[in-house]
């Protein structure tokens, strides 16, 4: 494909192996820039991007979502990525942002009607700014699984999440451990067309 654009749309994969690499500080300023500019309800502006790159408190952070993960139950039609998150942590040594050396969790304000789509479109900007840098990204979802948890609010707010956010989704980001894998063929997603 010749445009670029639409050529990074349909090359880029989640990546689940990192290299231990720091990002350069440019590159993540264009990804988090990326992020920002995306559309938002109102042109409200209102998601926050918590970028953490110390070790230490991803470690920190890492050990504290397995504990807490380990503590919930399994329950009958539960989604299967949280399943497996739960049985995970219970079996110990849980990384959910797979070894990548920066996360960047967005959040937005609790009640505030578009604050799921303002940062999915924040996180799928900065997944594909990402691609176009050669950087690889994966969507995680488990803080915002256990976004109402205490222990997970307290640690965050600690960090700078303020207590009227809720955190919608997180990206992890680093450099690709290995090649990204073919493209799936696509069977979902149906499209009906009304002219």
């Amino acid at each position: 494909m010749t445009n670029a654009v639409l050529n990074n749309i349909l090359t880029r994969r989640s990546v689940r192996m990192y290299r231990s690499q720091q990002l350069g500080d440019g590159a993540l300023a264009d990804i988090i820039e990326a992020g920002r500019c995306a559309p938002s309800g109102g042109n409200n502006q209102t998601t926050h991007f918590l970028v953490i790159q110390n070790a230490q408190v991803l470690n920190e952070l890492k050990a504290l979502v397995t504990r807490e993960f380990a503590k919930m139950e399994l329950t009958e039609g539960m989604y299967k990525s949280l399943r497996a998150s739960i049985l995970r942590s219970r079996a110990g040594g849980y990384d959910f942002i797979f070894g990548a050396p920066t996360l960047v969790v967005t959040a937005n304000r609790r009640g505030y009607g578009n604050a799921m789509a303002d940062c999915a479109v924040a996180l799928e900007n900065m997944m594909l700014a990402a691609w176009s840098l050669g950087i690889g990204s994966c969507w995680i979802n488990q803080l915002r699984w256990l976004c109402d948890n205490e222990a997970i609010c307290a640690y965050l707010q600690a960090l700078g999440i303020r207590e009227d956010e809720w955190v919608c989704g997180s990206l992890a980001l680093g450099y690709p451990a290995q090649p990204a894998p073919t493209p799936p063929v696509r069977s979902g997603n149906p499209v009906t067309y009304v002219r």
